[in-house]
Protein backbone atom coordinates (compact mmCIF):
# COMPACT_ATOMS: atom_id res chain seq x y z
CA UNK A 1 0.00 0.00 0.00
CA UNK A 2 1.59 3.21 -0.90
CA UNK A 3 1.44 6.61 0.13
CA UNK A 4 0.68 10.15 -1.59
CA UNK A 5 2.50 13.09 0.99
CA UNK A 6 1.82 16.63 0.72
CA UNK A 7 4.04 19.17 2.71
CA UNK A 8 3.14 22.91 3.42
CA UNK A 9 5.96 24.65 5.25
CA UNK A 10 4.80 28.27 6.36
CA UNK A 11 7.37 29.88 8.49
CA UNK A 12 10.90 28.45 10.06
CA UNK A 13 8.67 27.22 13.21
CA UNK A 14 7.35 24.44 10.43
CA UNK A 15 10.24 23.44 9.19
CA UNK A 16 11.64 22.76 12.54
CA UNK A 17 7.96 20.91 13.29
CA UNK A 18 6.75 20.27 10.16
CA UNK A 19 2.82 19.79 8.69
CA UNK A 20 2.41 16.97 6.32
CA UNK A 21 -0.86 15.30 5.01
CA UNK A 22 -1.08 11.69 4.11
CA UNK A 23 -3.42 10.31 1.52
CA UNK A 24 -3.54 6.45 1.30
CA UNK A 25 -2.69 5.18 -2.34
CA UNK A 26 -4.41 1.55 -2.42
CA UNK A 27 -6.77 2.25 0.35
CA UNK A 28 -10.38 3.13 0.88
CA UNK A 29 -10.49 6.84 -0.69
CA UNK A 30 -11.27 9.78 1.14
CA UNK A 31 -14.94 10.87 0.66
CA UNK A 32 -14.20 14.17 0.22
CA UNK A 33 -11.19 16.66 -0.01
CA UNK A 34 -9.16 15.83 2.83
CA UNK A 35 -6.19 13.46 3.77
CA UNK A 36 -6.63 10.35 5.98
CA UNK A 37 -3.95 11.44 7.93
CA UNK A 38 -2.40 14.76 9.47
CA UNK A 39 0.90 15.48 10.97
CA UNK A 40 1.46 18.60 12.87
CA UNK A 41 4.84 18.45 14.56
CA UNK A 42 5.01 15.36 17.13
CA UNK A 43 1.22 14.45 16.45
CA UNK A 44 -1.13 12.64 14.09
CA UNK A 45 -4.47 13.48 13.36
CA UNK A 46 -6.48 10.90 11.63
CA UNK A 47 -9.26 11.73 10.09
CA UNK A 48 -12.65 10.10 10.81
CA UNK A 49 -12.63 6.38 9.50
CA UNK A 50 -15.09 3.79 8.92
CA UNK A 51 -15.21 -0.65 8.11
CA UNK A 52 -14.75 0.79 4.04
CA UNK A 53 -12.56 -1.24 2.37
CA UNK A 54 -10.61 -0.17 -1.22
CA UNK A 55 -13.05 -1.75 -3.30
CA UNK A 56 -15.98 0.53 -1.40
CA UNK A 57 -17.70 -2.88 -0.10
CA UNK A 58 -18.29 -2.42 4.13
CA UNK A 59 -16.60 -5.12 6.22
CA UNK A 60 -19.11 -6.44 8.83
CA UNK A 61 -22.25 -5.67 5.93
CA UNK A 62 -23.64 -8.37 4.05
CA UNK A 63 -26.54 -10.00 3.11
CA UNK A 64 -28.54 -12.84 4.66
CA UNK A 65 -29.38 -16.04 2.37
CA UNK A 66 -33.27 -14.56 2.17
CA UNK A 67 -31.90 -11.14 0.89
CA UNK A 68 -31.92 -9.16 4.22
CA UNK A 69 -28.91 -6.78 5.28
CA UNK A 70 -26.91 -7.54 7.85
CA UNK A 71 -24.90 -5.54 9.74
CA UNK A 72 -22.04 -6.53 12.35
CA UNK A 73 -21.01 -3.83 15.14
CA UNK A 74 -17.87 -6.19 15.59
CA UNK A 75 -16.67 -6.95 12.43
CA UNK A 76 -16.74 -3.09 11.77
CA UNK A 77 -15.08 -2.34 14.86
CA UNK A 78 -12.01 -4.43 14.32
CA UNK A 79 -12.15 -2.97 10.32
CA UNK A 80 -12.00 0.57 11.76
CA UNK A 81 -8.89 -0.15 14.24
CA UNK A 82 -7.41 -1.84 11.38
CA UNK A 83 -7.48 0.82 9.08
CA UNK A 84 -6.67 3.67 11.29
CA UNK A 85 -3.41 1.26 12.22
CA UNK A 86 -2.76 0.74 8.28
CA UNK A 87 -3.22 5.00 7.99
CA UNK A 88 -0.88 5.91 11.06
CA UNK A 89 1.81 3.37 9.46
CA UNK A 90 2.05 5.63 6.69
CA UNK A 91 3.44 7.91 8.90
CA UNK A 92 5.77 5.79 11.18
CA UNK A 93 3.42 5.06 13.74
CA UNK A 94 0.68 2.32 15.03
CA UNK A 95 -2.53 2.24 16.94
CA UNK A 96 0.15 1.75 19.73
CA UNK A 97 0.91 5.28 19.67
CA UNK A 98 -2.58 6.79 19.78
CA UNK A 99 -3.21 9.15 22.61
CA UNK A 100 -6.90 9.94 21.60
CA UNK A 101 -10.30 8.17 19.83
CA UNK A 102 -13.39 9.52 19.47
CA UNK A 103 -15.76 6.89 18.18
CA UNK A 104 -19.21 7.61 16.91
CA UNK A 105 -21.89 5.02 17.03
CA UNK A 106 -25.73 5.00 15.10
CA UNK A 107 -26.87 2.86 17.47
CA UNK A 108 -25.82 2.96 21.47
CA UNK A 109 -27.67 -0.66 21.75
CA UNK A 110 -23.92 -1.20 20.02
CA UNK A 111 -21.93 -0.41 22.56
CA UNK A 112 -21.13 -3.67 24.73
CA UNK A 113 -19.99 -4.96 21.76
CA UNK A 114 -18.28 -2.53 20.17
CA UNK A 115 -16.21 -1.83 23.68
CA UNK A 116 -15.67 -5.50 24.29
CA UNK A 117 -13.99 -5.52 20.31
CA UNK A 118 -12.05 -1.99 21.44
CA UNK A 119 -10.37 -3.98 24.23
CA UNK A 120 -9.28 -6.63 22.32
CA UNK A 121 -6.67 -3.79 20.77
CA UNK A 122 -6.71 -1.38 23.77
CA UNK A 123 -6.41 -1.67 27.98
CA UNK A 124 -7.12 0.63 30.43
CA UNK A 125 -3.71 2.04 29.38
CA UNK A 126 -4.60 3.04 25.84
CA UNK A 127 -5.92 6.32 24.52
CA UNK A 128 -8.40 8.61 26.47
CA UNK A 129 -11.73 7.68 24.68
CA UNK A 130 -15.01 8.92 23.77
CA UNK A 131 -18.00 7.27 22.42
CA UNK A 132 -20.72 9.52 20.85
CA UNK A 133 -24.24 8.20 19.65
CA UNK A 134 -25.10 9.86 16.23
CA UNK A 135 -28.05 9.36 14.11
CA UNK A 136 -26.84 8.78 11.03
CA UNK A 137 -23.07 8.13 8.90
CA UNK A 138 -21.73 8.91 5.17
CA UNK A 139 -23.44 5.54 4.22
CA UNK A 140 -26.70 3.45 5.65
CA UNK A 141 -24.35 0.32 6.34
CA UNK A 142 -21.96 1.85 8.65
CA UNK A 143 -22.80 1.36 12.30
CA UNK A 144 -19.25 3.11 13.42
CA UNK A 145 -16.77 5.69 12.34
CA UNK A 146 -13.49 6.63 14.17
CA UNK A 147 -11.29 9.69 14.50
CA UNK A 148 -7.66 9.30 16.62
CA UNK A 149 -4.86 11.74 17.56
CA UNK A 150 -1.59 9.84 17.76
CA UNK A 151 1.83 10.99 19.13
CA UNK A 152 4.85 10.17 17.07
CA UNK A 153 7.93 12.03 17.42
CA UNK A 154 9.54 13.29 14.41
CA UNK A 155 13.05 11.88 15.45
CA UNK A 156 11.35 8.29 15.81
CA UNK A 157 9.93 8.32 12.68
Amino acid sequence: MGLVMSRFMSDKRSRVNPIEAFTLDGGAQTRGSFPHLKRAGDLLFVSGTSSRRPDNSIAGASLSRSGEKVLCIRSQTEEVIGNIDKILATAGASIQDLVEVTAFLVNMSDFDVYNETYGEFFTERGPARTTVGVRELPHPDLLIEMKAVAFKPLDEK
